[in-house]
Parts: structure tokens; sequence; C-alpha cells
């Protein structure tokens, strides 16, 4: 999964990311409301972590510009505004859960998760299940008739990707926003072919209907067969 975390704290923004990356996440940060608006448009992240209190925009408004767009990323918003009201106006303007500071590491990992799942309804647990294949992508894991093949850092979160998108074309645009960042090189475009080619060889190690197409010129789609 993919995070934007958007929190004007340094101090806090960092210890978080170092937590988030420890528990598998790919995560990009923003210090300001201005540049997290610009980030949260883009719309490649699973969930967005948003502090209410920013310079240049707060995070009311970024909530109110990204869901006038229709975007529909799940939004946890956070806040040391603890009260009945903060919180309504945080909900109504599409936020989809509030944590208000300080608060427990744990207890924000839990609703990360849970975002997620909502977010994407063919996960059970925290597994993706495709046909006979089962992904774990926390683990970096795949499994069909009781085979196992560990997956690289980069082929878990190419699988993730598709995964979470089967049936649908996946440009090399967005797999390199997605997987490598935004500020990727774009050298790494001419590159993408070989880490889907490493990952095709292990699906095809533990007999796994599940398939990578490429679509030429495109990008890539992954299939059920």
């Amino acid at each position: 999964m993919r995070l934007l975390l958007v929190e004007d704290e340094v101090m806090l923004c960092d210890a978080l990311v170092y937590i988030l990356k420890k528990n598998n996440y790919i995560v990009d940060t923003a210090y300001d409301g201005v540049e997290g608006n610009e980030m949260a448009q883009s719309k490649i992240y699973d969930v967005i972590i948003l502090d209410r209190m920013l310079p240049g925009k707060n995070g009311i408004d970024i909530l109110k510009d990204i869901r006038k767009m229709k975007i529909e990323t799940p939004v946890i918003m956070l806040t040391a505004m603890d009260s009945i009201e903060n919180r309504v106006e945080g909900l109504d303007n599409g936020a989809d859960d509030y944590l208000v500071k300080p608060f427990d590491t744990k207890e924000l990992l839990a609703r990360i998760r849970a975002l997620g799942r909502r977010h994407t309804n063919f996960i059970q647990g925290e597994n993706i299940k495709l046909h006979s294949l089962i992904f774990d992508p926390l683990r970096g894991e795949i499994e069909c008739k009781g085979n196992i093949v560990k997956l690289t850092s980069k082929e878990s979160q190419l699988l993730e990707l598709l995964a979470r998108n089967k049936n649908q074309v996946i440009t090399k645009d967005q797999i390199l926003d997605r997987v490598w960042g935004l500020d990727s090189d774009v050298e790494m475009n001419n590159n993408i072919e070989v880490y889907f080619s490493y990952l095709r060889r292990k699906l095809r190690k533990i007999s796994s209907n599940v398939v990578i197409e490429t679509i030429r010129g495109i990008g890539y789609c992954l299939k059920e067969v």
C-alpha cells in the first residue's frame, strides 16, 4: 500500500514514516497544505493521513478539494483538536476516520489496515485471494496449492498494485508513480519489464492461475485464468 502523510510537525512526521516503512508501507510526505493538496490529487495513494492544522492550506480545505474532484481515497485526519464539533466537521467534509494527538502508533496502523480492507473488497484479512493464489503483501509471499514463494520488495509492490486493480490496464507511468515514487528516474521505465519477467517466473513456479499481460505501448493487466 502507498500512503500519503501530510504533517507539518517534522519530528512527528519523520517518526511516523520510520514506523510505517518498518511495516512495509510505501510513504510519501508533505510538510505543508499546498504541497499536500497537490499530492493528494494525484490519485496514486491507497490511504491519506492528513493533519488538520497545516501551513498554507488546512486539512479541512484539502478534504473539500479532493472530495469535489470525486477522489474517494480513504482519509485519516490527525488533530490535537478533540472537541465533538471538530470531529463532526472533519467527518462531514469527507474524512473516513479521526485520530486525536497524541495517539498510539499501533492504533494508527490498525486504522490504516481497516481502511485498506474497506477500500478493496476482495481482500480477506491481510491476504489478497486471486483464484487459487493467496498473496500476503505484508510478508511478500505468494502461495498456491501448498507451494510458497518469497517475493522481493519491488515484486510484491508490483503484484499488489495489479491485484488491487485486476482486469484493469495499469500504465507504465502509473506503475512508476506508485512503486518507484513521483521523483523516480524516467530510465526506470525501460527496466519495468525486467521486474515483471521475474514476477511472472515466480507465478509460474507455483502453478498459479494468475497471469500478467503486457499491453504493448501502454502497460500491464493482471487476470485470473
